[in-house]
């Protein structure tokens, strides 16, 4: 079945008010009343509009509504009841009201009118979200705040805590801050989505990291003990001698912290600096002079 947006139906916002929703119902039975509109498909329109302000006037009805489409449903979209959604059992009083699947999925046949029986306490529905952090933070672990602005609870800021090692696009279920219970039944959860913005030096592939390093000519050639960036702060590497731009060293377990760690990756790159004196020239004339070398074949 497909879900249905009430708000979208009557022409309301979804924080209206009572009043708002109930002037809308109002004007639009009246345009689509059998003995008042010609417009074709005016009697499958006055029944959708029914439904909408059967599901709306009520507060209950309209909170549990609420916390569903909260969890970002959007009219038309393919929809099932969450498996923890037990919708309303017994007689509403209005056996005979036409009301869609969708309505009585939510809310049970009958729902209209008085109310119904009740199924007792249930739990809240979950809400998701999701927040973006740095590669440092997301390696190392952090504390972060977000923002959480919903039609059922308002505006409302958490603490969050992200576990060293999150996985870009994982998610972190926190128990209990979803929507409210219904009839005292317990809070639904937060499933909070973690992005990872992309760092300028490190470069995430699966469990390794990958960091480029500029070296000298004379370090490339000669070898040398160098100093290199790691997430975790820097660490000391052994260049060989006769290494290239593009040579690739490999720190083992300096990579995505894990049940196994990965490794950083340190790709090479020879920067060569500019001859600016006449002895620098020279030195490069007597460098070229000295060596038999043709890169180019």
């Amino acid at each position: 079945m497909q879900f249905k947006d009430y708000y979208e139906i009557l022409g309301v916002k979804p924080d209206a008010s009572d009043a708002d929703i109930k002037r809308a119902y109002r004007k639009l039975a009246r345009k689509y009343h059998p003995d008042v509109s010609k417009e074709s498909g005016a009697e499958d329109k006055i029944k959708e509009v029914n439904e909408a302000y059967e599901a709306l006037k009520d507060a209950e009805r309209r909170r549990e509504y609420d916390q569903l489409r909260a969890g970002g449903y959007r009219a038309g979209d393919d929809f099932r009841p969450p498996p923890n959604w037990q919708g309303r059992q017994g007689n509403g009083g209005f056996e005979e009201a036409d009301f869609s699947d969708f309505f009585e999925s939510l809310f049970g046949r009958g729902a209209g009118g008085a109310r119904g029986g009740r199924s007792g306490p249930r739990r809240g529905s979950d809400l998701q979200a999701r927040i973006t952090i740095d590669l440092a933070s997301a390696f190392k672990g952090a504390r972060e705040r977000i923002t959480l602005r919903d039609p059922v609870q308002g505006e409302r800021t958490l603490e969050v805590k992200i576990p060293a090692g999150i996985e870009p696009g994982r998610q972190i279920r926190l128990s209990g801050q979803g929507n409210p219970g219904i009839a005292g039944g317990p809070a639904g959860d937060l499933l909070l989505e973690v992005g990872v913005r992309e760092d300028p030096r490190f470069k995430l592939d699966g469990q390794n990291i990958n960091v480029v390093v500029p070296i000298t000519p004379w370090e490339a050639a000669l070898g040398a003990t160098v100093k290199v960036p790691t997430l975790a702060g820097e660490v000391e590497l052994r260049i060989p001698a006769g290494s290239n731009t593009g040579s690739k060293l490999r720190l083992r377990g300096r990579g995505w912290p894990g049940k196994v760690s990965g490794d950083q990756i340190v790709v090479l790159e020879i920067h060569t600096p500019r001859a600016e004196t006449d002895a620098q020239k020279r030195f490069y004339e007597t460098m070229a002079s000295s060596f038999d070398f043709k890169p180019r074949g």
